[in-house]
């Protein structure tokens, strides 16, 4: 009786592992349950939420938003085999995104895993490539080690997903022999290069007649709004951000701001004509789409990056790794105190303030023009803005300015199916805060399923769909290749509003420009989610922007 009494005492893998999520914050579980995670899931404990995804992919992107807009870890939990392969996707997003995610997926029972039995899962070589670390423990009892170094890793820049597998058995057997629960404890890194690289570049900045910034995600990422504003503003440099940039780093409004460099060669070194050096501030050097070769050339390319990797590959004169918050209060320190070596008469010009374009004139169809200028004056001025329309970006940054930071997220890598289910992560964690969703209609298509967590989880996000019944963003990229015949762009018989009502979604459609701004002022202040379907122009846009400020 006392061994079987020692015995029933004995913590299980299962028990330490909940304990650790609890000390480490992780006590939202995103996914979509399975039969080899039942063992986790089983008797949840009452300050355990658990986030239900009908998709594997939507359970990693709620994930990802709510990771991003919390700046913490999210814990992920998969299905064994093809939940896995569902998901990535997703992971390729939250890859690319620098989003802090634990991902945990569910393989067979450890003690046939031999034979490979049904539901038997490759999840740890399949995660790899767009992981930080991917492993499965080599016992039971390591699990809570396994997911005490990805929570350490996944907020050890860079940021990222991590991953670790395990079998099904796992979670009852005996924790005991294994590794023990320790307090989450800080993990610092270098936050700055050495002061002899800040005062070379600060000479060279201040040396130099004109010097242009490009900001990124990584700005938004580190609190840096503040700090790179006042860079530019000494240097009275204009601003860009950088392309196809998933974050916004710098107030749109601010007289210095110049818009988006375009995502080709030619079209953003014509942007930067001009400019004797460029400082690239927490962003690629750079993300482009299409290849588009030119005669002109860059200007000299400084990096501010937390990521070795981007550093090796960026075409730049200099890197400086670290933390980019502190590399710009470092060099505003420096530019305070330095007096202007060259180009003091250059500078100091100030800028006119930025003039807002005309509004466009209501018609109908509705251009997509004026689906972003409504958006904009209807949107409270402490919205978060979730973006994946990609055929009609340009139009975006020509009529909605954001001024605030932490109001704007896109996806990093390109792929489809992320703004729907990471607003849903994003009112998850900041439900202080309005979401305001706007995605194509074909983009809307790949993450359906967000709008029944929506309306399970009843957060305030408003989904606006500018319908084009297309793929025109494919249509962009074949035009400006000279490509034609390209079958099955078009979509046809796809009805929104009645497939976010199946899912439990309020949703309306909107043909008439005269009732748009009212529909997306009753949807944001209504309380829940709601999807607006607008019937847009159906014309095809150009996929690089023809003004050098869009």
């Amino acid at each position: 009786m006392e061994a079987a009494a020692s015995s029933a005492a004995r913590p299980s893998v299962r028990g330490a592992t909940i304990d650790l999520l609890r000390d480490r914050g992780m006590t939202t579980i995103f996914g979509n349950p399975g039969s080899t995670e039942l063992g986790l899931l089983a008797d949840l404990p009452q300050d355990f939420s658990y986030v239900m995804a009908l998709h594997e992919s939507v359970a990693v992107a709620m994930a990802d938003g709510y990771a991003q807009a919390t700046g913490r870890p999210a814990f992920v939990n998969l299905h064994s085999a093809c939940g896995v392969g569902n998901a990535m996707g997703a992971v390729v997003n939250a890859f690319h995104n620098r989003a802090p995610l634990v991902i945990t997926g569910g393989n067979q029972d450890r003690r046939h895993l031999a034979l490979e039995p049904y539901l038997f899962a490759r999840a740890v070589e399949l995660m790899a490539p767009y992981v930080k670390r991917s492993e499965q423990p080599a016992r039971a009892q390591d699990v809570p080690a396994a997911i005490a170094r990805a929570w350490a890793l996944a907020q050890t820049r860079p940021y990222g997903p991590v991953f670790v597998s395990v079998p099904a058995d796992d979670w009852n057997e005996a924790a005991d022999g294994g590794w023990t629960a320790r307090p989450r404890g800080e993990m610092h890194g270098a936050a700055s290069p050495g002061r002899e690289a800040l005062d070379e570049l600060a000479a060279r900045l201040a040396a130099e007649d004109e010097v242009a910034i490009v900001v990124g995600g990584g700005v938004d990422r580190d609190g840096a709004w503040a700090e790179v504003t006042r860079l530019a503003e000494l240097l009275d440099a204009p601003v860009w951000a950088a392309p196809q940039s998933p974050r916004l780093g710098f107030p749109e409004d601010h007289p210095l701001y110049r818009g988006h460099l375009a995502p080709g060669y030619a079209t953003a070194a014509g942007q930067l004509a001009g400019a004797g050096l460029a400082i690239v501030i927490g962003a690629p050097v750079f993300s482009f789409l299409p290849y588009e070769p030119g005669e002109r050339v860059m200007p000299d390319i400084v990096h501010l990056t937390d990521d070795p990797d981007e550093a090796a590959r960026a075409p730049s004169r200099l890197s400086l790794v670290g933390d980019v918050r502190a590399i710009a209060a470092a060099l505003v320190g420096r530019l305070q105190e330095r007096p202007r070596v060259r180009g003091a008469a250059a500078r100091g010009r100030g800028a006119a303030p930025r003039v807002r374009p005309a509004a466009p004139e209501p018609r109908e169809p509705i251009s997509p023009a004026f689906l972003m200028a409504t958006l904009a004056g209807a949107m409270p001025a402490d919205a978060v803005l979730v973006e994946e329309a990609p055929s009609h970006r340009n139009d975006l940054r020509r009529h909605l300015w954001i001024t605030r930071p932490e109001s704007f997220f896109a996806s990093a890598s390109g792929g489809l199916g992320f703004a729907m289910p990471a607003a849903v992560g994003i009112a998850l964690a900041r439900p202080d805060r309005p979401v305001v969703c706007l995605v194509g209609d074909g983009s809307a298509l790949f993450a359906p399923q967000a709008l029944w967590s929506a309306a399970q989880l009843r957060v305030p996000v408003t989904f606006v769909v500018s319908d084009n019944a297309r793929y025109a963003i494919l249509e962009s990229v074949a035009a400006f290749g000279g490509m034609t015949g390209v079958p099955s762009l078009e979509l046809p018989g796809v009805d929104l509003v009645a497939m976010a009502k199946s899912y439990g979604c309020p949703a309306t459609r909107v043909d008439d420009p005269g009732k748009l701004a009212d529909a997306i002022e009753t949807a944001i202040t209504r309380g829940g989610p709601m999807l607006i379907d607008v019937a847009v122009d159906r014309s095809v846009p150009p996929l690089l922007p023809s003004s050098p400020a869009a």
